[in-house]
C-alpha cells in the first residue's frame, strides 16, 4: 500500500514511535511506544477521505464492505487494519490500525531503568530460555504480551531452529534475528493453527512460536511440547495462576480437559503476566506483574509463584528446576553475563 492510501495518516503510519492509530468516526487517538496516548485535535480527517480509504482497502483485499458486510480487516507485513462500518458503529466509521514493526523495542537498560523488570528477575527468565523451557506470556489486551516474547525469543542460539506460527504478522523472528535459522507460517482458511503445528513437527523445529493460543489448537501445542520441542505462546488472562483452567477450557471435550490437566503443569514451565498501571506522574507503563513456574511431582500438580506484584518474593527455586538448569550448564540461576554486559552497555557474544 502506498502512502497515499494513508492520506492525513501517512505520518503516524511512518512514524516508527506510533502503536496505534485509532479514529472513532469523529476523534483520532494515537499511542506511542511509551503507552501514552493523546488527542489529535486537528487531524485534517474528513468523510470523503474515509469513504475512500475505505474503498481502497475494500479493493485491495477483494472484499465487499457496506450495511451487510460491516466489517473490513486487511494487513500488511507490519500494519493490521480493521475498519467497523457505520452501520453498527453508530458514532461513526470506526478505523483503527495497529502497527507491529520488524524490530525489538526493549531494551535491557531501559526495561530496568523504568522498572518494567528486576535486574535478578531479567535474570532468571533469560537463563530458564537457555534452559529450554516453554513459556506462556499472558495478560488483557494492549499489555505487550507478544513484544515480550519477542525480547526472550533473541536468545534463543542461532542454530537452534525456531518456526513461528500467525495469523498476523507480529513475531518478524527473521528480521529480529537476522543469519538465525527460522521458518515462518501464516495461517489461512485452509492452513489452520492445528494443521500448521502438526506441519512443524516435520519440519525439525527446536522451537516452535505460536502467537497466541485462542482454541483447541492448544491440544496440539502441547503434545508437540510433549515431543521435547520448545516454544512461546501468548494468552489472555488476568493472573498466571489462571493459564492452566484457560487452556483446559480450550479442550473439544470435558474429556480432553480431565486427560490433558497434568501435561498442562508438565509441559508448561513458565507463566509470565504482563500488566499495565497508572504512575504517579499519570503515566501509563507496563511491568512485568507475576512470574510462575509449574510443576508435576510425585503424582502433584503445583504453581510456584517467583515474582508478584513485580516483585522477587522468592530465591528459592523448584527441584526439578534447579537440576534442569544444571543440566544446561546453569549454576547460578540469578546470574546471567549477557544481561551484565547489556547493563554495561556492551554487546556479549558466548564464546
Amino acid at each position: 500500500m502506498e502512502p497515499d492510501y494513508f492520506g492525513p495518516l501517512w505520518r503516524y503510519v511512518r512514524n516508527d514511535k506510533i502503536t496505534d492509530i485509532d479514529y472513532n468516526g469523529n476523534q483520532l487517538w494515537i499511542t506511542d511506544v511509551e503507552n501514552e496516548r493523546y488527542l489529535i485535535r486537528s487531524h485534517g480527517i474528513t468523510e470523503k477521505f474515509v469513504e475512500q480509504f475505505s474503498h481502497r482497502i475494500a479493493n485491495e483485499v477483494s472484499k465487499p464492505f457496506n450495511k451487510k458486510n460491516n466489517l473490513l480487516e486487511a494487513e500488511t507485513d507490519t500494519l493490521r487494519i480493521s475498519i467497523v462500518h457505520e452501520s453498527v458503529a453508530i458514532s461513526g466509521r470506526s478505523i483503527c490500525i495497529r502497527k507491529s514493526m520488524p524490530m525489538l523495542r526493549m531494551q535491557v537498560k531501559k526495561m530496568v531503568e523504568d522498572e518494567y523488570v528486576a535486574v535478578p528477575v531479567l535474570e532468571l527468565l533469560t537463563n530458564c530460555v537457555a534452559a529450554k523451557m516453554n513459556f506462556v506470556f499472558c495478560g488483557e489486551p494492549g499489555a505487550g504480551k507478544t513484544e515480550c516474547a519477542k525480547f526472550f525469543s533473541q536468545f534463543i542460539p542461532a542454530g537452534e531452529r525456531v518456526i513461528t506460527i500467525e495469523d498476523n504478522p507480529e513475531w518478524h523472528y527473521s528480521q529480529i534475528n537476522p543469519g538465525k535459522d527460522c521458518v515462518e507460517l501464516r495461517i489461512n482458511p485452509d492452513f489452520d493453527y492445528t494443521k500448521a503445528i502438526k506441519t512443524c513437527l516435520r519440519q525439525n523445529p527446536s522451537w516452535i512460536m505460536l502467537s497466541e493460543a485462542r482454541s483447541t489448537e492448544v491440544k496440539s501445542l502441547l503434545e508437540c511440547w510433549s515431543t521435547g520441542i520448545r516454544g512461546f505462546t501468548t494468552l489472555h488472562t488476568d493472573d498466571v495462576r489462571k493459564i492452566p483452567d484457560r487452556i483446559l477450557n480450550m479442550m473439544e471435550s470435558r474429556m480432553d480437559a480431565d486427560r490433558m490437566e497434568n501435561d498442562v503443569y508438565s509441559y508448561v514451565d513458565v507463566g509470565i503476566l504482563l500488566r499495565k498501571k497508572m504512575s504517579a506522574e499519570g503515566k501509563l507503563y507496563r511491568y512485568i506483574d507475576q512470574v510462575c513456574f509449574f510443576v508435576r511431582e510425585e503424582g502433584r500438580n503445583e504453581i510456584h509463584m517467583q515474582v508478584v506484584d513485580g516483585n522477587l518474593m522468592v530465591r528459592e527455586l523448584p527441584k526439578g528446576l534447579i537440576a534442569r538448569m544444571k543440566r544446561h550448564g546453569i549454576s547460578e540461576p540469578f546470574d546471567n553475563p549477557m544481561i551484565q554486559h547489556r547493563l554495561e552497555g556492551e554487546e556479549y557474544e558466548k564464546e
